[in-house]
Parts: C-alpha cells; structure tokens; sequence
C-alpha cells in the first residue's frame, strides 16, 4: 500500500481535470499538499476536500510561467513547509490554430505555461531537493507529441519540449536521489477534453483500441506509483497511458 505520510507535495494545475484528481489523492493517501491554479473558486473547493481528509494544504494562484513569480512561490514554502518532497508539473493550457493562422500570442502562451513552467518549478524545486537528497519530479506531456495533432504546432511542440527536459534532467539529478520521470496521457475525460468538437471525438474513439476516454484517476495512479518509493529506480521514462492508441 503506497503511504505518503509525512511528504510534502506541490501540483501545478490543481484546480480541475488531472491535477485535481492527483492532489486529492496524494492528500488521500497522508501527504500534505500545495495546490496552484488560476481559478479561485475551484481552488478552493480543492481546499476545503484536503482540509476535510485532515491534511494540511496551502493554496496559491501564481502564474507558474513567469520565473520571478515562481521563485517568490518557493521562499513563501520554504517559509512555511522547509520545502517539498515532491513536485508535479501539471499546469497546461491549449490554444489550437492552424500554422499559417497562429499568432505569436498563441504560440508564447501556450510554450510558456507548458514548457517555462516546467523549467521553472523544476529548477526551484531541485535546489531544495538536493540539499535533502531527495526528490521526486513528474512532469506531464502528451501522446499528441508522438504523433503531431493538425492545428496544434504550439501545443505538440511544447509537450515534446517536456519529453526532452525530463530526460535531461533527470541524468542531471540522478546522482542526489532524486527520480525524475513524465506521464503521457492520451485521450481523457477532464474539463478540456470536453470541449473537442465531436469529430475530433469520433477520429481518437476510433483509434483507441480500449474503445473509451481514460479516467482522470488512472493517470493520477500512475503519478503515485511513480511519486513512492516503489519506483526508486526509475527515472527518466516517459510513461505512455493511452489505450493503446499507438500499439
């Protein structure tokens, strides 16, 4: 039974979908939990379920993609917490255009809440991470970056991006117990995915081999595998969840 008594998580992107569902069940599972997002009333209904569970839980809405901002949120936790033990790179936004119709807004919006976050939670949160010598990082990609998606080039780049950072820093941080790994989630049912036209709907449930979306919950069990100690010696793996879309 994985137990995360005693640890200190922060996710990204706690506020709905996937990094709702991951925060809940850290806290589920013991952990006391550091929730970001932009949205305030869904953040704090995402409070009030970890404060019932009887966990500690703070609760902020930095705008993740801007550095400075980033690091001011690391002091107020190191200030309040001494730090984390684990950290989950869920923030994401998509906004689709074809290529020749993409406005340099749409492209930098979308690589710097995808992408830049990522560099700058890792970064703040390594630094503490090795004085500790411990730490786990996941990130969160995409299948989409193993196949492209027409009218996603800002999207499908800045997953790949997250594949690549995964990788290298995980052989970076390694050496000081710290595991870094990424999850590739495929077609699944969360606020976003809503969305999708319903032709886009038809093209990915005919290509999944399961015939259905996946559940928010089975990503979150493969955040908290990878979060334990059970996975001590894996690092820098990408860990597809997809139905088997591209079997």
């Amino acid at each position: 039974m994985i137990n995360f008594e005693g640890k200190k998580v922060l996710v990204t992107g706690s506020s709905s979908g996937i990094g709702k569902t991951t925060a809940l069940m850290f806290a589920k599972l013991g952990a006391d939990v550091i929730i970001n997002g932009s949205n305030v009333a869904r953040l704090m209904d995402v409070t009030e379920q970890i404060r019932s569970m009887g966990r500690k839980v703070l609760t902020f809405t930095t705008d993740v993609s801007k550095y400075k901002s980033v690091e001011n949120l690391f002091e107020q936790i190191e200030d309040q917490w001494d730090g984390i033990d684990i950290l989950v790179n869920n923030a994401g936004i998509t906004d689709d255009n074809l290529l020749v119709n993409m406005t340099e807004e749409q492209w930098d919006r979308v690589m710097n809440t995808n992408i830049k976050s990522v560099f700058n939670c890792s970064k703040f949160a390594a630094i503490s991470m090795i004085k500790q010598k411990y730490g786990k990082i996941i990130n969160m990609t995409s299948s989409s970056e193993q196949l492209g998606n027409r009218g996603q080039s800002n999207y499908v780049a800045s997953k790949g991006g997250v594949t690549s950072i995964t990788r290298t820093i995980a052989k970076e941080l390694a050496k000081y117990g710290i595991n870094v790994n990424a999850v590739s989630p495929g077609y699944i049912k969360t606020p976003m995915t809503k969305e999708v036209p319903d032709f886009v709907h038809n093209y990915f449930m005919d290509r999944i081999p399961m015939k259905r979306m996946g559940k928010s919950e089975e990503i979150a069990n493969t955040i908290m595998f990878l979060a334990s100690n059970i996975s001590s010696y894996i690092t820098g793996q990408i860990i597809s969840i997809n139905g088997g879309i591209y079997v």
